[in-house]
């Protein structure tokens, strides 16, 4: 079956019960035991919940994984994924990548004896020179967050398996509809399902597919035990954006694609990062590896002065975080996603004043580049 068809229909199709092709919310903490020692395969919602069982066989067909797993956020999905490790573990991870997951790793997961190096992973030369005796993992973006840097994935996966590594790739951007990183030797993925998985900014969640039966079991076992789990209101609402995933991507990167040639044109931007540009450095190897090029662009002005002018100005296009909705969103990472990220990583990567962020939503195209047009003015 194709990815479409497995979006709109899910693994089960219909509930099995009344034959409604809506998934129900099973909106209930507790299930009744038909006798002692019997079970229905539902004791209690934070251990398994037929809501959010069917968002995560879902998203494990969708990824070509062994086992899928919904959480309350894309932060505590990556949380869950640090629990892999214990003290004196090293991980390698992508020099650019979300602010919060940066965040996180430094300041809390670091408490705990884990300890990372951040390094250039579109060479995979770097991780020779970032291995040590200790390292346990890959951690990877691609395209990267807000940069679009572009890590070959099975390039990347090839290394770690020549030293037991375990490779996880930060899958947001794509998706599974446009990539799949375990078809591509990646171990474990991810996604914050608040973005084009969910599509509309209306929920928090987050996803992890894993391929590996033991890494599935030890999964397992880390969800139910910390119960950051997926609501099953929230785990219904992700099963219907996702019915629509392909529609909206197929629509997003089509405008994206003009809207990103279209400020190559302009006089006041310097720089376009978007990886459907042929001049893009990581065009092939994204060409190679996924079946398309997404919605995210981010593009450099010529000040900072003009950056903040452009998000007071425009009006169609909102100026807020997070990214992958219906709607088009202009974010301002030096101050918003990436705040949290060293003032030296942010230089040395071009996070700076003078960088802004689009994620291009399904509104008409020209409306889209008419309202860029009037607020990059001159200053």
């Amino acid at each position: 079956m194709k990815i479409e068809s497995q979006l709109v229909h899910g693994t089960t199709k219909c509930d099995p019960l009344t034959g409604a092709i809506s998934i129900p919310i099973y909106q209930s903490a507790t299930f009744i035991h038909p006798g002692p020692n019997e079970t229905t395969g539902y004791d209690y919602s934070r251990l398994l919940n037929p809501t959010r069982e069917e968002l995560e066989k879902s998203i494990a067909v969708l990824e070509g994984g062994l086992k899928g797993f919904a959480f309350s956020s894309g932060m505590a999905a990556i949380s869950t994924v640090t629990e892999l490790f214990s003290t004196g573990d090293h991980i390698i991870v992508s020099d650019d990548l979300y602010g919060g997951t940066y965040r996180l790793f430094e300041e809390i997961v670091s408490r705990h004896g884990i300890t990372f190096t951040y390094t250039d992973t579109t060479d995979p030369d770097n991780l020779i020179t970032a291995l040590e005796k200790n390292t346990k993992a890959i951690f990877i973006e691609t395209p990267s967050n807000p940069m679009m840097k572009v890590t070959d994935i099975r390039k990347i996966a090839a290394f770690a398996k020549k030293n037991n590594l375990i490779t996880i790739a930060d899958n947001t951007f794509m998706t599974p509809y446009y990539q799949q990183p375990l078809k591509l030797g990646a171990d474990i993925v991810i996604h914050s399902g608040t973005k084009y998985l969910g599509g509309h900014n209306d929920t928090l969640a987050g996803l992890l597919v894993t391929n590996r039966a033991d890494l599935a079991e030890d999964l397992t076992l880390i969800q139910k035990s910390i119960g950051a789990v997926l609501s099953p209101f929230d785990s219904w609402l992700l099963i219907r954006g996702m019915k629509t995933l392909a529609v909206r991507l197929e629509k997003q990167e089509i405008s994206a694609n003009k809207i990103a040639h279209w400020l190559e044109g302009h006089n006041l931007v310097e720089k376009v990062f978007y990886v459907g540009l042929k001049t893009h450095p990581g065009y092939e190897v994204n060409k190679i590896q996924s079946k398309g090029f997404g919605g995210m662009i981010s593009f450099s002005v010529k000040s900072g002065v003009l950056a903040e002018c452009i998000l007071k100005n425009v009006k169609l296009i909102s100026f807020a975080e997070s990214l992958g909705g219906v709607e088009t969103l202009i974010t301002y990472p030096l101050a918003q996603t990436h705040s949290a990220i060293p003032e030296e990583i942010r230089n040395r990567l071009g996070v700076d004043e003078r960088l802004l962020r689009l994620s291009i939503g399904i509104e008409d195209v020209d409306d889209l580049i008419e309202d860029l047009d009037k607020a990059i003015i001159e200053i």
